[in-house]
């Protein structure tokens, strides 16, 4: 099955962002840019429901993100650094200056939402506006963690462990992680087509990329903790528009403020639940189109 199935007439294109990484992406549509960034363990296939209808009304770029997909996957350096938001943010920009967009509104869920958040920062100027899909804040999220929270996200803790310890549990079985992983989430696997869960396997099983799963999440629990209280200690905030959409059904409601959690480090955010769990792309993408789309004052077509 080629990527092409899921998403009728976009180009797919590995985009060159350092001398020795490529990042892959599929572009189609026509309009203002509108960056599409995905979360663990998924790749850009997250969007196949709703991107033919954005690319109505924009030029959609959904990447995958370093690490994962049929992006690079460089070895983790000792601190993480290469794998650190503020890294994997970079690529993103590369690949939209590549395109020609220097100014870009942003969508994202889960890992891919931790990206987005660190660009916004640190490219305040090239990001227009963002939703943010079923998260908090990292550093919030850390800082409150509960056992409610510890047993529902274990992945957190378990792929943060040294290396390799984690990267050959997955690898020995990578299409049972995805499956189990994501099955044993609030909806099962009811909500998500066969081809692209097919997708989601295929690239988890590919070399190095279990290894760059688990060095994005060593650095959100390091690296990025540093970049996120540096933040907090001088006052930087989100400057850009903010909506931030999450599952009624899935942890973040439970164990968290979601909302009033991003208005500590927005200036201007709004948001509500919707009716799905954790995969909101998947789950719920009537909804989240009808949300984004008004959002960005879209007329649905």
């Amino acid at each position: 099955m080629h990527l092409q199935d899921l998403f009728p007439n976009f180009e797919h294109q590995l985009i060159q962002v350092e001398s020795d990484q490529v990042i892959c992406a599929a572009i189609g549509g026509a309009g203002p840019p509108l960056l599409l960034l995905h979360g663990h363990p998924q790749t850009h296939a997250i969007w196949h429901k709703i991107a033919p209808d954005l690319a109505k009304h924009f030029t959609v770029v959904a990447a995958d993100l370093r690490g994962y997909g049929d992006s690079s996957k460089p070895k983790g350096l000792p601190d993480h650094s290469n794998y650190a938001k503020r890294s994997m943010a970079q690529d993103q920009i590369s690949v939209m200056h590549q395109l020609g967009f220097d100014r870009f509104d942003v969508l994202a869920h889960d890992r891919g939402a931790r990206v987005a958040h660190r660009m916004a920062l640190d490219h305040p100027h090239a990001v227009k506006s963002l939703v943010l899909l079923d998260v908090a804040p990292t550093l919030a999220m850390y800082q409150q963690t509960t056992q409610e929270f510890a047993r529902a996200y274990w992945h957190w803790f378990f792929l943060i462990q040294p290396t390799a310890m984690p990267e050959r549990l997955i690898q020995a079985d990578p299409h049972a992680y995805v499956l189990e992983v994501m099955g044993n989430r609030s909806a099962g696997l009811a909500p998500f087509d066969a081809r692209a869960l097919a997708q989601y396997q295929r690239c988890l099983a590919l070399p190095g990329a279990a290894h760059g799963l688990c060095e994005d999440y060593r650095a959100s629990a390091s690296i990025d903790l540093v970049h996120d209280q540096a933040d907090m200690n001088t006052g930087n905030r989100l400057e850009q528009p903010l909506l931030v959409l999450w599952g009624d059904q899935g942890v973040v409601q439970k164990c968290f403020a979601p909302l009033d959690e991003w208005r500590l480090v927005a200036h201007q955010a709004s948001g509500r639940a919707l009716p799905c769990g954790h995969y909101i792309p998947e789950e719920a993408p009537e909804a989240l189109l009808q949300a984004v789309l008004t959002f960005w004052g879209c007329t649905p077509t």
